[in-house]
């Protein structure tokens, strides 16, 4: 029987504040344990929670980069549960009245290769609620330890409807929502620092079948690709126990990336289970109108507008709009060369290609504090390729010293003595004395052999020491040799 994959994925975003949800205390990764913490975190008699504002605003923000509508009025509630991790045993959220109700998550899926884009997709969203993150166990042997440093820090649940249909979309699906939170300056969405977590809720059906089939809810996912490989495993699962004659059961599943299977954790739980009631402490959440505009005004360019902008503007091709795109500083320093030296395509290979290996050669993340060359250095040094000055080889030699030292291209050149020949006159004289000393080579060419070309101009730049312009070598040798 063919089957149909259903999915929907609930992620969890901490959201960038300088203080928690409803605390004053701050949040920062890497924290000695439980130094972060105060009366409110920690639930202590008296403390009452206070609304911290620029949550409130990112929140509104999400919502306006994925369409979402922004209600007149949302409501805070307790969701109650025993997690060690909560010190106060209730989580602070949203159930019937959150922050953002529906919109869509846009991705791009793999093209046929890598040089061609792939299809883009709409994946509707239910809802996005604001609460507040719970602490973390550290498991050692027979003991566990509890850090209540990120108890309280603003979070930003975000709920897909079952509209995903292969492991393929929910890789897409987190990349997109990570990069558009990241261009917006939310969320860096960095899953090994607990910035984004994800669980995924996973059914198959018969193809064809309008009724979903049973929801197995896959945890514990600590990578994107982690994401992609549990669901992929959950469907063969899935269809293996219904292809065997058995039934899938609702539950709670464990992903154990290391032996690449996943296993039963609990039995699913309820809306009923987690008893939500309005808390008491806190009034509705009143949105002005004013502020959601304003909001939206301050919204940047997103991705795949921007990506459509650098094919129409600047006919750049998807090898490289695919590379920039994902981060807005890379975007920004690739616009900001052109006011200096108008060849997006020039630039943007040097920067798709050098920069980015350089980069990654100095294990560098791409933020605009480790670029020690500036717009216009990096133009300037596309300007002497453009002029003859240099050749594309000695450029890349030239732009590694500057990334490493932060030199201008001018001062490395005229000090290594790197200017490439062209004298026009002098470089005649040095293709005919090519081609009266290799006449085999000459033949060939003639005979229609025209790689033997080559040997021409490595022999011209042999005795030029490498200075000789290649382009001015090549124009002289095909004038000399097809009169």
């Amino acid at each position: 029987m063919e089957y149909e994959t259903v999915i929907g994925l609930e992620v969890h975003i901490q959201v960038k504040t300088a203080s928690k949800l409803f605390a004053r205390s701050r949040y920062a990764y890497g924290a000695d344990p439980n130094t972060l913490t105060d009366p409110v975190v920690l639930s202590l008699p008296g403390a009452l929670p206070v609304l911290n504002g620029e949550a409130v605003r990112q929140a509104i923000r999400v919502g306006l980069i994925f369409g979402s509508t922004i209600p007149e009025m949302a409501r805070w509630d307790r969701k109650n549960y025993f997690y060690p991790d909560n010190p106060k045993n209730y989580q602070i959220s949203q159930l019937d009245n959150p922050i953002c109700r529906g919109g869509f998550v846009e991705i791009e899926l793999p093209g046929p290769s890598r040089n061609i884009m792939g299809e883009h997709k709409k994946i509707a969203l239910d809802r996005i609620q604001l609460e507040e993150d719970v602490g973390k166990l550290t498991h050692e042997g027979d003991r566990s330890f509890i850090d209540f440093n990120r108890a309280g820090v603003p979070l930003l649940e975000i709920v897909s409807l079952p509209d995903l249909r292969s492991e393929e979309e929910a890789f897409a699906y987190l990349t997109s929502l990570r990069m558009h939170l990241f261009y917006a300056g939310i969320s860096d969405g960095d899953m090994e620092k607990g910035q984004m977590r994800c669980d995924a809720n996973v059914s198959i059906r018969p193809k064809g079948q309008k009724e979903l089939g049973t929801k197995v809810e896959l945890k514990n996912l600590n990578s994107i690709s982690g994401v992609k490989n549990g669901i992929a495993y959950e469907i063969r699962r899935q269809r293996q126990v219904l292809e065997e004659g058995g039934h899938v059961a609702q539950e709670t599943r464990k992903w154990d990336a290391d032996h690449n299977l996943s296993t039963s954790m609990r039995s699913k739980e309820t809306v009923n289970d987690y008893r939500y009631f309005p808390d008491p402490d806190l009034v509705p959440l009143k949105i002005e109108r004013t502020l959601v505009d304003e909001l939206r005004q301050s919204l940047p360019e997103l991705p795949f507008r921007k990506q459509e902008r650098f094919f129409a503007s600047y006919d750049l091709p998807y090898t490289i709009t695919s590379v920039f795109y994902p981060y807005p500083d890379l975007c920004d320093f690739f616009e900001e060369s052109l006011q200096f030296h108008a060849q997006p395509k020039a630039i943007a290979n040097l920067i798709a290609n050098d920069f980015l290996r350089e980069l990654s050669e100095a294990h560098l993340p791409i933020s605009r504090e480790n670029f020690k060359i500036t717009p216009r250095q990096l133009a300037e040094l596309v300007r002497s390729m453009d002029e003859g000055i240099i050749s594309k080889q000695t450029a890349q030699d030239v732009f590694i010293e500057m990334f490493q030292t932060g030199r201008d291209a001018k001062a490395i050149i005229e000090g290594k003595g790197l200017s490439q020949n062209s004298n026009e006159q002098e470089l005649i004289n040095f293709c005919k004395a090519a081609i009266e000393n290799n006449s085999k080579a000459v033949a060939e060419y003639h005979s229609g052999k025209l790689t033997a070309i080559n040997a021409l101009k490595g022999n011209v730049m042999k005795v030029t020491q490498g200075q000789a312009n290649p382009a001015l070598i090549d124009k002289i040798l095909h004038q000399l040799l097809d009169p």
